[in-house]
């Protein structure tokens, strides 16, 4: 399979609210409720249009099967200190790919997707942080190339920061 990822549309809110969803539930039965058990909004998945850009993949079909969000904002939880110093990241949100189709490569071409429009952007690293837990991706992007430059503590929450140079 091959794809590019392609911005998302306000109208397609629902669609991804309920992939976000699915995937929650689906990490829920499998570890336990945890912070990722949380269900998402139309609401939430319209703001995170309006401070990032929101990204969708589709199957031959044409049906959403993964998205994430990338934004030149930090966001709350990671500390800039663990990190290489730049002038243009990116930070990586909310990916998901749909639970029936992971583990069939489609997360890692969504990463080769997020290397390839963040060097277009132009951005010079791609930032992010995992839950530290079962349940979280630390260990899938590391497999993709990420580096982890720490592991903190954020509300109670723990978690692994990654990067990749871009």
């Amino acid at each position: 399979m091959s794809f590019r990822l392609q911005a998302a549309v306000p109208e397609e809110a629902p669609v991804i609210a309920a992939l976000h969803t699915s995937v929650a539930e689906n990490l829920t039965n499998r570890y336990g409720k945890g912070h990722w058990s949380s269900a998402v909004s139309e609401k939430l998945v319209l703001a995170g249009m309006r401070t990032s850009k929101v990204f969708v993949a589709r199957d031959e079909s044409g049906a959403i099967i993964a998205t994430l969000r990338l934004t030149t904002k930090k966001p709350w939880a990671i500390d800039k200190r663990y990190f290489t110093e730049c002038r243009t990241p990116l930070y990586l949100h909310s990916m998901a790919v749909a639970s029936g189709l992971q583990q069939q490569g489609i997360g890692r071409l969504c990463i080769e997707e997020v290397k390839r429009i963040g060097r277009e952007w132009p951005g010079e690293a791609i930032r992010l942080d995992a839950y530290d837990a079962e349940a979280g991706a630390g260990g899938f992007y590391r497999k993709c190339g990420f580096l982890e430059v720490g592991r903190v503590t954020y509300r109670n929450t723990p978690l692994i920061y990654l990067e990749m140079l871009l």
